[in-house]
């Protein structure tokens, strides 16, 4: 390889690099895997997620998320028990405000649907409000059937987009 080619590789690499940003992604860079000690102990827990104030450890030991029946904003029993692990969290963390997302899945128009994602974003703000969290600390978003996790036809699949997502955030509201 000539000279010319041989710089040209370096900066490449060089450039491919600077796509695993830390400063980008996290310690862990883009793939949240990297860097020396994230990995603690045998099923790929990351050491952020073990400590009980981290939102690493709310979405992954508490729950994000709760899952609600076909065009219902009810909450089931299920939904209830993981919405408690979130306020018991929430009121332990009171530096957190947190985001509830309200989705749904692609049936129906969309006008329905963010309806329908707001109807299961009040119903979880409004339990873990009863289980003691400030209003204040609590915002409530819809995306109806704009963010599925799954683009799907068949019912398991739909399923998985009926939900409330709880997406902690630092610092508290004004």
């Amino acid at each position: 390889m000539n000279f010319l080619s041989k710089a040209a590789t370096v900066a490449a690499l060089l450039a491919l690099a600077a796509c695993n940003n830390a400063d980008r992604f996290g310690a862990g860079g883009a793939n949240g895997l990297g860097g020396p000690g994230a990995m603690a102990g045998a099923g790929g827990v990351t050491a952020g997620a073990l400590d009980p104030s981290s939102p690493a450890y709310f979405n992954q030991t508490v729950g994000d998320r709760v899952l609600f029946a076909n065009d219902q904003s009810t909450l089931s029993d299920a939904a209830r028990s993981t919405l408690a692990g979130q306020a018991r969290w929430l009121n332990t963390n009171p530096a957190y405000t947190a985001i509830i997302e309200g989705h749904a899945d692609e049936k129906g128009t969309r006008e329905y649907n963010l309806a329908l994602g707001e109807r299961r974003a009040n119903a979880a703000r409004d339990f873990l409000v009863s289980q003691g969290v400030s209003s204040a600390r609590l915002r409530t978003v819809t995306y109806g059937k704009e963010r599925p996790i799954e683009v799907c036809s068949t019912e398991a699949c739909y399923a998985q987009n009926r939900r409330a997502v709880t997406v902690i955030a630092s610092g508290l509201t004004s």
